[in-house]
């Protein structure tokens, strides 16, 4: 079974789904769906179309370079079968996943190092320019507000609230 990608959004094309397209040169174009077809006959550049894999790679959201990459490439020469090789591929298959599952976790992680100071902030800011919703009219006035007055309290003992045994 041959999994091809996408030539608009590099998503992967099961058999029997999708269309392809081949142009006067005899250059392949398989697309995944419809909406991929008709941005390319729209002549839309992928690297500009926001929810494409070339967009996301192009402009840092998605990991580029990564040695895990490798085992996807497409191999056109055949190799014989051995069952001790195949095994040994399937348990890397498994471990490969896991590489890579935690390398995308640390690269989610970086790219969004810095967005909690930086929603910090903005709400800061926002909270000064909208600080008069908060805040009553006249408690911003230093001059109208009350003083603050400190007030002690004492209690006293006396001999006739204690319980004598």
């Amino acid at each position: 079974m041959r999994l091809e990608k996408c030539w608009f959004c590099s998503s992967t094309i099961y058999p029997g789904h999708g269309i392809q397209f081949v142009r006067n040169d005899a250059k392949i174009f398989r697309f995944c769906r419809s909406k991929c077809h008709k941005n390319f006959k729209m002549k839309r550049n992928p690297r500009k179309v926001k929810w494409t894999k070339a967009y996301r790679r192009l402009h840092g959201k998605d990991m580029t370079q990564d040695a895990t990459f490798e085992f996807e490439r497409k191999r056109n020469r055949p190799e014989r079968y051995d069952r001790n090789l195949t095994e040994n591929t399937l348990k890397a298959i498994k471990t490969i996943d896991k590489v890579r599952f935690r390398r995308e976790e640390t690269h989610h992680k970086n790219r969004m190092k810095g967005k909690i100071a930086k929603e910090r902030k903005e709400a800061r800011k926002e909270l000064d320019q909208q600080i008069h919703m908060l805040v009553a009219p006249g408690a911003k006035d230093k001059h109208l507000s009350p003083a603050k007055v400190t007030v002690k309290v004492q209690h006293e003992s006396t001999d006739e609230n204690r319980m004598e045994e």
